[in-house]
């Protein structure tokens, strides 16, 4: 039997997978601010140096010598409420900043340090070599960070997990949406495996750059299939599919159905897995081709209304995005 993964329902609205990027940084002598949005676990390397010295996986200042502090700007891809703070040391043990805070603000201009700035956590303690979990309370939504270190140091990782809040006004009312799409708040409830690769990368922007940016299970030796649940941005009225298996050639799935809902009851993931399997098919089990975006145009007996897709996937193998669009529902 294989293990079921019950995956939290909040997004990390600092991975670059949403768009989320570094405006400014006070410095970065030893390590860009980039490397510490990375959605990659952190490694340490023992031999790698480059021009500035010891090469860390990670944002890392110079030694400060001037009283202040060091500081990042980040712009969040999609608007959201922040509720867990992850500060990752990893690796960094004579050189962690003793302390951060995090502020934000909901600004349609790139903000300066002089801007109004809503506190998230003030001044607290880190701990080196470790992952810092900080749970907030806050019902604002934030387009900007602002990350400050006290004095100096480095961070490995920088996550911010939380709800998007799109703005579902910029949108006509039969306009086709990309329901599934992260950015705009679609999530992966739950799936049965996923051994290589990053799952959320299911959701994201873009084609897939490598065969690790994509949703990959192990080599099934046992009957079944694979699958997994996500629960789209908002409800909709399915009307396109988009399946794309890029880079995965030996490795793709042979055949592919999908399966809808559409529920206004908050299901617990024990019975969301249950009751997935009696759910309208959208799309029958139909083969797949090798590194091909496969596009399905629904007919009218197909269209159904939906707040929740399963993709099952015959036996097993990866899929680098899915796609699910439609029109948002009436109600």
């Amino acid at each position: 039997m294989t293990a079921i993964n019950e995956t939290q329902t909040l997004v990390n609205l600092a991975s670059p997978k949403m768009g989320t990027k570094i405006i400014s940084v006070s410095d970065e002598f030893f390590g860009e601010a980039t490397r510490m949005l990375s959605d990659q676990e952190p490694v340490f390397i023992e031999d790698k140096y480059d021009t500035h010295g010891k090469w860390m996986d990670g944002w890392e200042s110079k030694r400060r010598r001037d009283g202040g502090n060091d500081w990042a700007i980040v712009k969040l891809g999609s608007p959201g409420i922040i509720s867990t703070i992850e500060v990752d040391t990893s690796f960094f043990t004579g050189n962690f900043p003793p302390f951060f805070s995090l502020e934000g603000t909901d600004s349609k201009e790139i903000p300066k340090n002089d801007n109004e700035w809503v506190p998230l956590i003030t001044k607290s303690s880190l701990i080196g070599d470790q992952k810092n979990n900080f749970n907030i309370e806050s019902n604002i939504t934030l387009t900007y960070v602002r990350l400050q270190i006290f004095p100096d140091g480095g961070v490995a990782r920088l996550r911010l997990f939380g709800e998007v809040k799109y703005d579902w006004s910029n949108f006509n009312n039969n306009e086709l949406i990309e329901f599934s799409s992260l950015n705009l708040g679609g999530y992966i409830i739950t799936f049965n495996n996923a051994h290589y690769g990053d799952v959320s990368a299911l959701l994201s922007l873009g084609r897939g750059k490598t065969m690790g940016d994509g949703w990959e299970t192990r080599r099934r030796r046992e009957p079944g299939n694979d699958w997994i649940i996500i629960k789209l941005a908002k409800k909709a009225i399915v009307k396109n599919i988009e399946i794309d298996t890029a880079h995965f050639k030996g490795n793709f799935p042979d055949q592919a159905s999908i399966q809808a809902v559409s529920t206004s009851s908050e299901l617990n993931i024990k019975n969301i897995i249950k009751d997935s399997e009696k759910w309208d098919f959208i799309l029958n089990k139909t083969k797949l081709k090798a590194d091909n975006i496969h596009k399905f145009n629904l007919d009218l007996n197909s269209q159904k209304e939906a707040t929740h897709i399963r993709l099952n996937i015959y036996p097993d193998g990866g899929v680098s995005r899915l796609r699910i669009f439609g029109i948002k529902s009436n109600d």
